[in-house]
C-alpha cells in the first residue's frame, strides 16, 4: 500500500529541507547497511530518537517486516522486527527488539475476547515469537502487527501530540493533513487499538499516517527511508500550521505574569533549595534530583496560565507515565529569602502535604478492586516559578528523563493553546495508565536496588589510586558520585571512563572553602544534594624533625586537617537540609596511631585527622550523621603518594631500597597481605552499607598492625 507523501519524489542529489525537525539520514551510513532491511530499521529508529521534538528516551516505537526462512519447515514467512518492552529507540540495537510471525500475530484476531480481556493478549504475544534472542514483545507489538505496511513509526511528536490534545482534534488534523491522514480517538494502548488501527486503515486507503488522539502519530513506508521522509514530512507540516498560529490569538501562555531571575540567581536559588526539596520528596523513599532552567521551562512557570495548566496534567501516556498526574507549583517568590532553612521547609511541608492528599484522593477516586497498592504520593516535577524545574526520581536517568518529558508536556501545552484549547486525558483514563497491571508487572520485573541506590557521594581526591578506586566502588553499588581533585586531568579521560547520569567531576582544592562549595554546588545542581562525604585527598612526606620545613608542615595540615574541617562543613550545611543524615569518611593513616621515624608532620596530621573524625560524630550524632575513619598502611600499589619522594624516605627511614618497599610492607603485617587501593574501597562500603549503626570508629585495612591497635 503506497503512500501520498511527496518527499518520496525527491532526488537523493536534492535532500528535503526542514524547519522544525532534524533530517539526520546520511546516505553513506544507509548504504553500508543496503541489503539488511533490519539494521536499516535500527538506523531509522536511531536517528528518529535523536530528536527529542519527535519522541523522547523510551517513548514510541519503530518496526520493520521481512521475509525470513522458517526453522520449522524451511519455507518462506514474513517476520516482524519491533522495538521490545522497556526499550528506546534512540539506543535501540537487535538486543532491544522482539521477532515475531506476522501471520500468528494476525492470527490472534481470533481469540481476542474484548476489551475487558485486553490484557491476557500480551502472554499470547510470546507465541508468536519467530526470534528466541527476542526481547520480551511490548503493549504495542499488534499496533504495528495488524497494519501491513513493511515500515511502520509510532512517534510522540509534541506538534502532533499538541494537535491530538487539542479541543477540536480530529477538525485540526483535517485543517492541516486533508484526506491524507485519518484519525481516530483516544484509547489506551492495546490490542483493541490495534484493531482501530486496522479498521480505521481500511475505511480510508491510501492515507500516509494515522493521529491517535491524545496519544501520537503512526506513519509507514515502503522503505526505510520512506517510512523516514513520511514520518518527518508530517511532523514538519504539524510544526508548521502550530507556529504559524503561536501567540496571534493571544500571547503565549496568555503572556508573562512574573519576571524570572537572572540566570546566575537562578542557580544560586537552585542550590539553596534543591536539598530541602529532595529532602521533602524522599520521606518514603531517597530520591536523586535534577534541575533546569530551559527557556521553554521559564516561559512556562512566569507565565498567566499556569496555574490554569499545570493541574490539568500530561496528556500522552508516556509523559505522565514519568511525569506524575500533575506537578507541584510552588508558592515561593522568585526573590524569596531562603536562608532559613527551617522557615522555608515550614512552608513547603504544608504544599507538600497538599500535594499528597490531593493524590490520594486521585487513587481512592479512581481505584478499581484489582488496582496495586497506591505509590508514592510524593510529587515527580516541582516547578519554582522565576527559577526553573525540579524533578525528583528514584535514579538520575529516571530524573532527567521526567524532565525532558514534562518539557514536551509543556510544548504541548504550547500548540494546543495556540491553535484550539489544551486538554488532557480524563483523570479515570490516566489513571488506569498509571496502575496497569501490565506496568505494575513490568516495575516488579525490575532488579532490586544495589546498597547505595538513591544515594549521592562526593569524594576527594578521586584522582589517586585510593580515591579513585573509592569512587568506583560507590559507582559500582548503586552510587551517584562527584569526582573531586585538584588535579582535573586525572579526573578526566582515560584514567576514569564517566558516565552519564552516574557520575561527574570537578577541579576541587580543599584547602580553599570557596571551591570545596563550588564542588558541593555541582553535586547540588547535577544530582539534588549529598549524602557521603569522603576525604581522601592526601600527600606524603617524610622527614626528620631537622629536614621538616614550616612549608612542609603546613602544606600536610592544609590538605589533610584544614580539607577535611571543609568537606564536612560544606557538606554537612546540606545535609541538614536535607534532614535525612548522612555519612562521613575520612581516609587517616596508620601513622595516626603508630610513632614512626622521620614521620612527625605527616603523623601528627593523621592523628589530628582520626580525633578531629571523633569530634565531629559527637557533634553530629543527633542529626543522624555518621562520621567514621579508614586508616590504610603500606598502599604502594596504585597510590600516587608513592610515585614521588614519599618512597624514597619511606626506604631510606628502613634502610631498604624504593623496589624492596612492597614486599617489605606485605612482609611486616601479620597476615603478611599486600594492600590494596580496593582494599580501602571496600573498607569504605563496609561503613556505608553494612555498619550503619557505627560512628566515631577508626577501621585498620593493614593485614594487621600489632603497634596500631586501636585497643
Amino acid at each position: 500500500m503506497k503512500t501520498k507523501s511527496s518527499l518520496k519524489k525527491n532526488s537523493k542529489k536534492h535532500l528535503p529541507r526542514f524547519r522544525y525537525v532534524d533530517y539526520l539520514w546520511d546516505e553513506k551510513k544507509a548504504a553500508a547497511l543496503k541489503g539488511d532491511e533490519v539494521a536499516l530499521f535500527l538506523y531509522r529508529s536511531n536517528i528518529l530518537g535523536a530528536d527529542l521534538r519527535i519522541t523522547n528516551f523510551g517513548g514510541g516505537n519503530t518496526s520493520c517486516k521481512t521475509i525470513e526462512k522458517d526453522p520449522l519447515n524451511g519455507k518462506d514467512t514474513e517476520v516482524m522486527w519491533v522495538k521490545g518492552s522497556g526499550g528506546d529507540i534512540g539506543t535501540l540495537t537487535r538486543k532491544g527488539i522482539a521477532g515475531l510471525y506476522t501471520d500468528r500475530l494476525r492470527s490472534l484476531k481470533n481469540v481476542y475476547r474484548g476489551l475487558a480481556y485486553e490484557d491476557e493478549m500480551v502472554g499470547l504475544f510470546y507465541h508468536c515469537i519467530y526470534d528466541l534472542e527476542s526481547r520480551a514483545p511490548s503493549i504495542d507489538t499488534p499496533l504495528h502487527g495488524l497494519l501491513p505496511f513493511k515500515h511502520i513509526d509510532h512517534l510522540h511528536p509534541d506538534a502532533v501530540i499538541a494537535v491530538a490534545a487539542a479541543k477540536n482534534s480530529q477538525k485540526i488534523t483535517q485543517e492541516i493533513w486533508g484526506d491524507s491522514m485519518a484519525w481516530i480517538p483516544w484509547r489506551r494502548p492495546g490490542f483493541e487499538l490495534a484493531l482501530e488501527l486496522e479498521k480505521c486503515l481500511n475505511e480510508h486507503p491510501g492515507i500516509r499516517g494515522i493521529v491517535l488522539g491524545g496519544h501520537g502519530l503512526f506513519t509507514w513506508g515502503d522503505t526505510s527511508y520512506e517510512c523516514y521522509l513520511n514520518s518527518l514530512e508530517v511532523i514538519e507540516m504539524a510544526s508548521k500550521y502550530i507556529d504559524l498560529r503561536i501567540g496571534k490569538k493571544r500571547p503565549v501562555f496568555g503572556g508573562p505574569k512574573i519576571k524570572n531571575l537572572p540566570v546566575d540567581q537562578r542557580r544560586a536559588k537552585a542550590v539553596q533549595l534543591a536539598p530541602i526539596l529532595r529532602g521533602l520528596c524522599s520521606h518514603q523513599k531517597q530520591m536523586i534530583g535534577h534541575f533546569t532552567d530551559d527557556e521553554r521551562v521559564l516561559e512556562f512557570i512566569a507565565s498567566k496560565d499556569l496555574k490554569k495548566l499545570a493541574p490539568l496534567g500530561t496528556s500522552c501516556p508516556d509523559h505522565f507515565l514519568r511525569t506524575k498526574i500533575q506537578p507541584l507549583v510552588l508558592k515561593l517568590r522568585p526573590n524569596e529569602n531562603l536562608s532559613d532553612t527551617e522557615k522555608i521547609k515550614k512552608k513547603l511541608q504544608a504544599d507538600f502535604e497538599a500535594y499528597r492528599a490531593t493524590y490520594k484522593s486521585y487513587y481512592e477516586s479512581c481505584k478499581r478492586p484489582d488496582s496495586p497498592a497506591m505509590r508514592d504520593p510524593n510529587p515527580v516535577v516541582i516547578l519554582y516559578p522565576g527559577v526553573g524545574m525540579f524533578t525528583f526520581a528514584k535514579n538520575k536517568q529516571t530524573a532527567r528523563v521526567a524532565s525532558e518529558f514534562y518539557i514536551n508536556a509543556i510544548n504541548v501545552m504550547r500548540g494546543a493553546e495556540a491553535i484550539s484549547k489544551y486538554t488532557a486525558l480524563p483523570r479515570q483514563e490516566a489513571f488506569d495508565i498509571e496502575y496497569w497491571l501490565l506496568e505494575e508487572a513490568k516495575l516488579k520485573r525490575q532488579p532490586p536496588p544495589r546498597p547505595l541506590s538513591g544515594k549521592i557521594a562526593i569524594v576527594s581526591g578521586a584522582g589517586g589510586g585510593i580515591g579513585s578506586a573509592i569512587a568506583k566502588k560507590l559507582i559500582a553499588e548503586g552510587a551517584n558520585v562527584v569526582l573531586s581533585d585538584v588535579a582535573e586531568d586525572r579526573l578526566n579521560g582515560q584514567h576514569f571512563n564517566h558516565q552519564k547520569d552516574i557520575s561527574t567531576y570537578i577541579a576541587c582544592d580543599v584547602t580553599r572553602m570557596k571551591s570545596v562549595q563550588n564542588a558541593f554546588e555541582k553535586a547540588v545542581l547535577e544530582f539534588g544534594g549529598v549524602d557521603i562525604i569522603v576525604h581522601a585527598a592526601g600527600l606524603a612526606i617524610s622527614k626528620s624533625l631537622e629536614d621538616t620545613t614550616e612549608q612542609d608542615w603546613n602544606v600536610l595540615q592544609d590538605v589533610l586537617v584544614k580539607g577535611q574541617f571543609n568537606m564536612a562543613k560544606a557538606g554537612v550545611e546540606i545535609m541538614r537540609k536535607q534532614g535525612s543524615g548522612g555519612d562521613i569518611v575520612n581516609i587517616a593513616s596508620k601513622n595516626g596511631l603508630v610513632s614512626g621515624p622521620n614521620n612527625v608532620a605527616y603523623g601528627t596530621a593523621k592523628a589530628a585527622q582520626q580525633h578531629q573524625t571523633r569530634l565531629l560524630a559527637a557533634e553530629l550524632g543527633k542529626d543522624g550523621i555518621r562520621v567514621n575513619t579508614v586508616n590504610p598502611d603500606g598502599v604502594i600499589v596504585g597510590s600516587k603518594i608513592w610515585e614521588g619522594k614519599w618512597a624514597e624516605g619511606r626506604a631510606k627511614a628502613y634502610g631498604i631500597s624504593v623496589e624492596e618497599l612492597p614486599q617489605h610492607y606485605a612482609e611486616r603485617n601479620l597476615l603478611k597481605a599486600m594492600i590494596l587501593p580496593e582494599d580501602i574501597a571496600n573498607a569504605v562500603f563496609a561503613l556505608l552499607a553494612i555498619l550503619d549503626k557505627s560512628t566515631g570508629n577508626m577501621i585498620n585495612v593493614d593485614g594487621g598492625m600489632a603497634n596500631a591497635f586501636v585497643r
